[in-house]
């Protein structure tokens, strides 16, 4: 038994009691109520329409603010309903610890979980990196677990300890691991799996490490861009991918261009259904596409993507340099040979060479001997003489090093370019962002044209970005004929593409792989906190029952309010009818009785 009271103050203060009530009562009262709230939200949103459809675009481009702000304040680990995961990245140079955290999951089958990366009390990254690389354990791989202890314990100390039995740990091993025999990898990952339970208490087992493939890495990587872009959001801005037999309705995904100091990677989105040149570029294509399906339930296919991704080892701007070396080297050397002349040899002669700047001299060792080399700077010559590298295939889509690359949709498609990319755009020419062919080409030649001392002054006067250091200075002219090449030779961009933006930062933050990894190793796990609530007892909650089991209940509740109005305004015209009747006919009365008193004054 209870006692529900209403009060409300305003010039006169209003009271008043309803006496004590059964629990039912309490909810059909508590029911009418709300029902009479969205009756007048109803009528609000009737009356002016503009109120919503004016402020829903605004709305969610602020929540996508708000979120970004969010992204970058420090983790509440107070709050016990946040959920962490840790993923280390293992590379050839060394290994990193990335620890991300994520709100229970909205319930919408549709959407991924909310992941983003964990920071600490001054809102900095929760990362750290430890070298060399974990392939050195290879002879004593039992001190695996040794290595990698310091990256856990690390982790450990940001997670709350009743958090750790429910995080998932993935070690995930690249580069450095790829080139080891697979005895090797076997015995060190064996170790890991071994040990890191005995002690940690994450949640980790033998499929929580392995060696992933270049593929797998490209794949995490695009996956990690388009999820910071919000391009997993299949609510606004949508638009139709694919052919009109099989049309999926979501927003459309970005491709991703990385160029290392060794290996260029491309990953793009492609169509279902696609049509090849023969059957063999069928078989290597089928290596290179990846499909999977990033919805919380496999039966969701409209979360289902293809994505080609390959990797071309030897083609990142450091290698192509020494690559471009040697092909200078031994072809200088043959016609030395042919002619009788040292050029290169002899310092005195040295070999010109346009990809350097102006006046630059530089010595390289090839067989055993030094060649020198002196600077000319003249970037469209430059150009030309790295035609060969591109090692491209003798068809008339002459694919680049010969691999197959499925047609891309230039004028709907967008890309984005990092490492490389950006640094060829951005530490010296400043003009990182979206790219343009023209304004690129034509601060790439003036800056090969300037001779080295120019350039030499300008960089100790700080005209440069801070991450620009003397070897960038050096290759600078270099790896922009190389990127350009690449990009409109190699990958056969239009010179008039403007969907390409070269980043470092996308929201002001670093973007890893190891993000994409966490997000497709938990797709599940919605599924299974929906499941849990779809399987809680009726009786949990009575307004579930409520609405969800009693909709006869429902719809008479919001016809008897509906009634009540339109009853309430009849008797209001009602009565406003009968008031103005009254008036008219004291009028007409009024009106008579003068008329009445006026005529024997006539008479006499």
């Amino acid at each position: 038994m209870a006692r529900i009271s209403f009060s409300c103050l305003f010039p006169v203060s209003w009271h008043c009691s309803l006496p004590s009530v059964t629990q039912f009562s309490r909810q059909r009262v508590a029911l009418l109520v709300i029902f009479i709230v969205i009756f007048l939200v109803i009528l609000v949103a009737v009356v002016d329409p503009t109120i919503w459809s004016s402020r829903a675009g605004r709305d969610h481009q602020f929540r996508r603010y708000l979120d970004q702000i969010e992204d970058l304040e420090a983790t509440d680990t107070k709050d016990t309903k946040l959920n962490y995961g840790i993923v280390i990245d293992c590379g050839s140079s060394g290994s990193r610890v990335f620890v991300y955290f994520w709100p229970p999951h909205n319930g919408n089958p549709h959407d991924l979980l909310d992941i983003k990366q964990m920071r600490d009390r001054s809102s900095k990254p929760v990362v750290k990196k430890i070298k060399p690389g974990i392939s050195t354990m290879a002879a004593t791989p039992e001190k695996t677990s040794d290595y990698m202890k310091p990256l856990l314990t690390y982790a450990a100390l940001y997670i709350p300890k009743a958090k750790h039995k429910e995080t998932p740990l993935y070690i995930l091993c690249t580069a450095g691991m790829r080139v080891l025999p697979e005895s090797q990898q076997t015995a060190i990952l064996q170790d890991l799996v071994k040990d890191v339970p005995q002690e940690f208490d994450f949640l980790f087992s033998e499929a929580h490490a392995e060696v992933i493939s270049g593929k797998q890495e490209g794949v995490y990587a695009w996956i990690s861009i388009n999820s910071v872009l919000g391009r997993f959001d299949h609510v606004v801005d949508a638009v139709t991918v694919g052919t009109q037999e099989d049309t999926i309705i979501r927003k459309r995904t970005v491709g991703i261009m990385d160029m290392g100091g060794g290996s260029l990677q491309i990953a793009y989105e492609v169509p279902k259904t696609m049509t090849f040149p023969s059957a063999e570029y069928e078989e290597v294509a089928k290596m290179m596409l990846a499909e999977f399906n990033l919805g919380c339930d496999l039966q969701h296919t409209e979360h289902v993507y293809r994505v080609y991704v390959t990797t071309f080892m030897g083609f990142g701007g450091n290698f192509a340099r020494q690559r471009y070396e040697d092909m200078v080297f031994n072809e200088t050397v043959t016609k030395n040979r042919a002619l009788g002349e040292q050029k290169g040899i002899n310092p005195s002669t040295p070999y010109v060479d346009p990809c350097l700047p102006v006046g630059h001299k530089d010595k390289i060792q090839r067989q055993n001997q030094d060649f020198h080399i002196l600077g000319k700077g003249n970037w469209e010559s430059c150009r030309q003489l790295l035609e060969p590298l591109l090692s491209k295939s003798n068809e008339s889509q002459a694919y680049l090093n010969g691999v197959y690359q499925p047609a891309i949709d230039f004028p709907n498609s967008e890309f984005y370019g990092f490492s490389e990319f950006y640094y060829c755009t951005e530490d010296v020419l400043r003009i990182g962002g979206v790219y343009n062919n023209e304004k690129f080409s034509k601060a790439a030649k003036d800056y090969c044209s300037m001779p080295w001392t120019t350039l030499t002054e300008r960089f100790n006067n700080g005209l440069y970005s801070a991450h620009a250091d003397q070897h960038r200075l050096k290759y600078q002219c270099f790896k922009s004929a190389w990127m350009h090449r690449v990009l409109h030779d190699g990958f056969h961009f239009p010179y008039d593409y403007p969907n390409l933006k070269t980043a470092q930062l996308v929201y002001d933050k670093e973007v890893q792989w190891t993000l994409g990894a966490m997000l497709y190793k938990t797709r599940f796990m919605p599924l299974r906190d929906i499941r849990q609530e779809s399987s809680r007892p009726a009786h949990v909650s009575w307004y579930r029952i409520s609405f969800v089991y009693n909709h006869y209940l429902f719809f008479a509740c919001i016809l008897v309010v509906l009634l009540s109005i339109i009853l309430y305004i009849l008797r209001l015209r009602r009565i406003h009818r009968r008031l103005a009747r009254a008036s008219a006919l004291d009028l007409l009365l009024l009106e008579e009785g003068v008329h009445i008193v006026a005529e024997p004054a006539i008479v006499r």
